[in-house]
């Protein structure tokens, strides 16, 4: 589903093969979704890491990377002055990012944040339902992805089912990248 996300997500923005959009969160889950699917649509992406993220996010494929943080948008404007015309923000940074992005350009938002009407920004408040599950076109798309190498599974550890409340505390402590795996074999 974080997959399905990162797709919807590039749909809504519509920014066409051979432009350039940025993305917030880009070591999390849906973020690193977003940078491999807009690599390849062929677009440029400009991702934010944090100094422990930034090699990680490079192997995403990112075309450049800007430290994450408040300044993020000032980031990104170094590298593209007029701004992008899309920006995915996986870290819910909000109206931090908007001076980022280009006059009549794209903001998506994953938790339904509506934006400001400025500049012409269009903000696209996206969520996959539990109905995304049943997309099977879309699916089987991501899953052809998988299979060319063009999109990766992130599985941070492979645990034995009776391991699972270690597994718990592992989600509950964060940090992990990737998802928990648990063997029922």
């Amino acid at each position: 589903m974080n997959a399905m996300t990162a797709r919807v997500s590039l749909d809504a923005l519509g920014v066409p093969a051979g432009g350039t959009i940025a993305v917030t969160g880009s070591a999390g889950a849906v973020g690193g979704y977003v940078v491999e699917l807009a690599k390849a649509d062929g677009l440029t992406v400009i991702a934010d890491a944090a100094p422990g993220d930034t090699e990680l996010v490079r192997g995403f494929g990112a075309d450049h990377v800007v430290e994450r943080g408040p300044e993020v948008a000032s980031g990104i404007r170094a590298l593209v002055p007029d701004g992008v015309p899309g920006l995915v923000d996986g870290s819910m940074q909000r109206s931090e990012v908007v001076p980022a992005i280009a006059d009549g350009g794209g903001l998506v938002e994953l938790q339904g944040w509506p934006g400001p009407a400025t500049r012409g920004v269009r903000v696209h408040p996206v969520m996959v339902a539990p109905g995304g599950i049943s997309d099977t076109v879309g699916l089987d798309r991501l899953c052809r992805q998988v299979e060319s190498g063009a999109l990766s599974l992130r599985v941070a550890q492979v645990l034995p089912a009776d391991d699972a409340a270690r597994a718990h505390r592992m989600l509950e402590a964060g940090g992990l990248r990737g998802r928990l795996v648990l063997d029922f074999s």
